[in-house]
């Protein structure tokens, strides 16, 4: 049998729903046997792969940064999952969605900071207008809400999807849980 591709997508979230994944601990293992991870904030390769089986996708699509990324994933992906509450409702990062882009960047770099105020042009990511679930921007195949995620419902998840089904959640799972 030959092993799945995996790929884990971190956009704009805390980084919760991996350190589920990472709370599957000895199931990992498990995994290991039917997946290769080919592209995470786990490790250290920088470029999406094309044919990745499935991609677990965390965070909201916040930048233009992630606007191309989440493009990129899933035009190379079979099956997308929106993971975590981040991505399937853009839960946090939307709290910014009242303010213009002006105002959160002003917030952030001159009225928050004592040494050298100032909005950077260079290296942050330029904001969308509004944070947005990832299922506004593409297309997903499945969602694991939950903030994060528990690991017993990710390697459900994942197992399910691994034996070609769809996984029930609604009894595993629910926004903010």
């Amino acid at each position: 049998m030959s092993k799945k591709k995996l790929a884990t997508v971190w956009l704009d979230g805390c980084s919760g729903c991996h350190m589920s994944f990472l709370d599957m601990d000895e199931r990992l293992i498990d995994l290991a046997d039917k997946v290769d991870l080919v592209y995470s904030p786990l490790v250290d390769r920088k470029d999406f792969p094309p044919d990745v089986d499935i991609a677990l996708v965390e965070g909201a699509v916040s930048s233009e940064e992630d606007l191309h990324k989440i493009q990129l994933v899933r035009s190379r992906t079979r099956l997308l999952v929106s993971f975590g509450d981040c991505a399937v409702t853009a839960n946090v990062p939307a709290m910014r969605n009242p303010f213009p882009v002006q105002a959160v960047y002003r917030r952030a770099y001159e009225e928050n900071v004592t040494l050298t105020p100032g909005i950077p042009d260079q290296v942050i990511p330029r904001l969308l207008p509004f944070a947005r679930p990832v299922h506004e921007v593409v297309n997903v195949d499945v969602f694991v809400p939950g903030c994060p995620p528990s690991a017993d419902t990710i390697y459900y998840a994942l197992t399910e999807l691994l034996e070609g089904r769809r996984p029930e959640l609604s009894a595993k799972t629910r926004f903010g849980a």
